[in-house]
Order: C-alpha cells, then structure tokens, then sequence
C-alpha cells in the first residue's frame, strides 16, 4: 500500500530545510566543500528522500525503517549545525532559525513514526 507523501506534513517541512541548508551553505568557506557543505547538505536531503522512499514502499514494517532513518539523519543535521555554529560559519540567529526549523521536523517526523507504529 502505497502512502502518498505529499500528505505527509514531516515531509514538507524537511524540504523547507533543505532548501535553506543549500542557501546557507553557499556561504561556507570553499575548503568545506568536500567536508561539513556536503556532510551537511546530504544528512538534510536525506530526510525527505526518505520519507518519499519509504511511503512507497508496501509493508508497514519497510515504511517504518525508512522513516527512521530520515529521523537518523535529521539527528545527523543536528549536530552538523551545531558545529557550523561553533566553528563561526554562520551567526547565532541564523543557527537558531534552522535549529527551529529542525526542532520542527524532529517532532512532527516523530510522532508520525509512532502513529505509523
């Protein structure tokens, strides 16, 4: 049974994150490129990409690990913008609006894998 994703309120937020994750990250110093941008960058596209792949999967028990996987990786991007934050890549108003951001996809991610469970 396949779940349509564009229904799914986590997904949408992840995909807001993505996008300005890629708008902050313009910004990083070029040495970063192969390091913390593209670490950064794939755990927050991760997120979405996993909730699509998952929703189209058949079994509950498929969907589920997918969906906890996108969790892993927005845990991932927590940590991530922490240290761009500590290593001064962007401002502390800026880490909090994403950190906000994140907080959000956290919560409504998880208590759609518990609904799903």
């Amino acid at each position: 049974m396949a779940r349509l994703y564009k229904n799914i309120r986590a997904y949408h937020l992840a995909y807001d994150l993505v996008l300005d994750v890629y708008k902050i990250t313009e910004k990083f110093p070029k040495s970063e490129d192969h390091n913390i941008t593209s670490q950064l960058r794939r755990a927050a596209v991760s997120i979405p990409l996993n909730i699509v792949e998952g929703s189209a999967k058949a079994s509950k028990k498929d969907f589920l690990r997918y969906l906890n996987i996108a969790y892993g990786s927005a845990k991932e991007v927590e940590v991530l913008l922490c240290l761009c934050k500590d290593l001064k890549y962007f401002s502390n108003n800026t880490y909090y609006t994403l950190n906000q951001q994140l907080d959000e996809v956290n919560a409504k991610l998880f208590l759609f894998l518990r609904n799903v469970e």
